[in-house]
């Protein structure tokens, strides 16, 4: 038995290598691929590949069918991959490892599977690649090919946008300091944004919330319009109004409203108008991108030839470097201060560059609508302009109610009508009443009575100011109200001279400075 299955195994060698000088492996490599494509020929099924790394650049469609899955109320599978992020609220589930599921869509039956092979580690790339090859396999009936390829696979990535803007939270980015890259190559920085502001919190005038929620709902939804008009789709407001008003908690409530991702960009950090570019390039769709107090972070009245700020060349140009804010800023000296204009700034708001990348909303702050260039008033480049003015009686009862619980009916009818006569006159920011409310929101009649006699204190000072002020406007100084004077301190440090000034004015304010004689206005009224 033995001898025979050695003489068997002798013929079976033989027989292959005979075969092998017969068939060259070419030939057998031929006929299978000929084999394999009869049957395909015959199959009813084709089948798509979505792999997670395309070439250099990570796959979109391989993200968006794993979030799609995740939330496909058609979960079949009996094995679940479960994550949770970091900074993330919700928990996910996706395939598993080489696990498939069944979808339907409009009638159509498909079979998404999810494929994992380890990747061949000897193979040289330019940037170190997950050790896993990772992707999906997507097979349809032939006959359903066109569905497939066009309105399912737009179902799917409309689908997965919407997913993505629910459960993941809100980031909050910051361009890194001096435009250094982080990890992953993106020069912004980023934390989760969990801000509660919200529009039913916001204490302003109702009417008002309402169009700005209605403009923005428009703008959401306003893709075919822009597209029909030949506009970008982005949009710009402008919150001017005095410190304290809610400028800020009203982009926090605009974030939320929507489902945006803030950018606040620092322009301090910004050295010159190309790495301007590069960071409004590396922002993402369905985002608002927020420049706060744009009359302090830079001096913009620079129309006339930049050059001077940087040579440095005689004391009074050194003068200016000290007191330009780049001076702070990483490489602010080295640099020369900061070479970013005007003009490049309206570029990256409305020219060329703001549309790479859509639906984005650009809101500028200020406390100083009047010290603006007025080319950023233009119409088109800021299509809002929001005034957050003075506590008025319908905010008023907003923050009542968001501090006390107390609704119209809570409080008497006498300390009510009092309230709506002195509100105007006080000129307080909800920023300041809030404090009022905060300091006795444990005895809630306290609180109300307490703001009431404030509110009064404030109108009354405010009538003597303006009575004075009249009387002698020289002294227009003489009453301020403290958050004023620290405006004032903070705009002095950071304010520089509109540049191709007389020497000898530049001069003149560097001693006036010195003398700490005026405050900033009277400077600029000098110049």
């Amino acid at each position: 038995m033995w001898t025979t299955l050695a003489s068997m195994m002798g013929i079976w060698a033989f027989s292959q290598s005979l075969l092998t000088a017969v068939f060259p492996p070419e030939l057998r490599y031929v006929t299978l691929k000929f084999i394999h494509r009869i049957c395909n020929w015959f199959s009813a099924y084709c089948y798509y590949d979505i792999t997670e790394i395309d070439g250099v650049n990570t796959n979109e469609l391989y993200n968006a069918v794993q979030l799609y899955l995740s939330s496909s109320a058609s979960i079949t599978g009996n094995r679940l991959s479960l994550t949770r992020g970091l900074n993330s609220s919700n928990i996910t589930f996706g395939l598993s490892n080489n696990d498939s599921l069944i979808d339907t869509f409009n009638g159509v039956k498909v079979l998404w599977e999810h494929i994992v092979t380890p990747r061949n580690s000897q193979t040289f790339s330019w940037r170190p690649l997950p050790e896993e090859k990772r992707g999906f396999i997507l097979r349809a009936k032939k006959k359903d090919k066109g569905i497939v390829l066009t309105s399912y696979l737009d179902f799917v990535m409309e689908k997965a946008n919407e997913i993505r803007r629910k459960n993941q939270d809100r980031l909050l980015y910051t361009n890194s300091r001096g435009g250094s890259l982080d990890s992953r190559g993106r020069p912004w920085e980023s934390v989760p944004f969990k801000h509660p502001s919200t529009f039913a919190t916001l204490a302003m005038d109702p009417e008002k919330k309402a169009e700005i929620m209605v403009d923005l709902l428009d703008f959401a939804s306003g893709e075919s319009f822009y597209q029909r008009t030949g506009r970008a789709w982005k949009r710009g407001y402008l919150l001017y109004g005095p410190p304290g008003t809610g400028k800020s908690s009203m982009i926090a409530a605009m974030a939320n409203y929507l489902g945006y991702d803030i950018y606040d960009l620092e322009l301090t950090e910004v050295h010159t108008n190309s790495e301007l570019r590069k960071l409004l390039m590396k922002t993402s769709s369905k985002s608002i991108i927020v420049i706060e107090d744009i009359d302090c972070s830079i001096n913009l009245t620079n129309r006339k030839n930049n050059n001077n700020s940087c040579s440095g060349g005689s004391s009074n140009n050194n003068s200016y470097n000290v007191s330009s804010p780049p001076a702070q800023g990483s490489g602010g000296e080295e640099n020369g201060g900061n070479t970013i204009t005007l003009s490049g700034l309206l570029n990256f708001t409305d020219g060329l560059w703001s549309c790479c990348g859509s639906e984005r909303i650009f809101v500028f702050t200020t406390n100083h609508i009047e010290k603006l260039d007025p080319a950023l008033l233009r119409s088109g480049r800021m299509d809002m302009h929001i005034h957050m003015s003075y506590s008025s009686f319908a905010a008023l009862k907003i923050l009542l109610k968001n501090y006390l619980g107390y609704d119209e009916d809570d409080v008497e009818k006498k300390i009510l009508e009092q309230l709506e006569d002195v509100i105007e006159k006080a000129e307080m920011t909800p920023a300041d009443i809030s404090e009022v409310l905060i300091k006795n929101r444990r005895n809630k009649d306290k609180a109300v009575l307490e703001l009431l006699e404030t509110l009064r204190i404030r109108g009354e000072r405010n009538h003597h100011h303006h009575h004075h002020h009249h009387n002698n406007s020289n002294n227009n100084n003489a009453v301020k109200s403290s958050v004023e004077d620290e405006e004032q301190e903070k705009r002095a440090l950071v304010e520089s001279p509109k540049e191709g000034v007389d020497d000898q004015l530049l001069e003149a304010k560097c001693d006036m400075e010195e003398k700490g004689g005026h405050d900033a206005n009277d400077d600029e009224k000098v110049l």
